[in-house]
């Protein structure tokens, strides 16, 4: 079974996170919250933007980047940022990766994409524009995996509720 890791770097609005929740849960990827966040995980405003999804998430917290980092050693990182040389569409994303993103107002610590620069990938966007918004962003990111390992596990047919077919 394949095994996606989101990871939200000192998230501060809690209902991007909510709705990076709900698309953990709709796709079956771990999210990892990494402190510190602008918001305590029983924010009414994180579980309304979640909805009614939270029973299917697997979550883990993190008090820093240091300690995320220290319980996650061996993984393969990749960074999503404006900052980034690379398409996140012409990355190779193996089985147990993690796709890590910044805050709303700071993105990602400089040091860690300059340590990391063939990882550090970004949406493509107009130059004009300073980046997606953070749960928009996770979402492209999150479907771009899931397209290379042809969406394991995930229904691709919906069916009408109104007819039998």
């Amino acid at each position: 079974m394949a095994t996606l890791n989101i990871v939200m770097m000192q998230p501060q609005i809690a209902p991007n996170a909510g709705n990076v929740a709900r698309t953990c849960a709709v796709t079956g990827a771990r999210l990892h919250l990494v402190g510190p966040m602008g918001f305590v995980p029983d924010d009414t405003k994180l579980k309304r933007a979640g909805l009614d999804y939270w029973h299917l998430l697997d979550i883990t917290y993190y008090k820093d980047n240091d300690e995320f980092f220290e319980k996650n050693k061996g993984g393969e990182f990749f960074y999503f940022t404006s900052k980034g040389t690379h398409a996140h569409s012409d990355a190779v994303y193996p089985d147990g990766c993690y796709i890590v993103f910044g805050s709303e107002t700071k993105g990602l610590p400089e040091e860690l994409l300059h340590q990391n620069p063939t990882h550090s990938v970004r949406i493509p966007m107009r130059s004009e524009a300073r980046c997606l918004n953070l749960s928009n962003a996770v979402a492209v990111a999150t479907y771009e995996v899931l397209r290379q390992w042809d969406y394991p596990l995930l229904e691709n047919k919906g069916k009408l509720t109104m007819f039998d077919w």
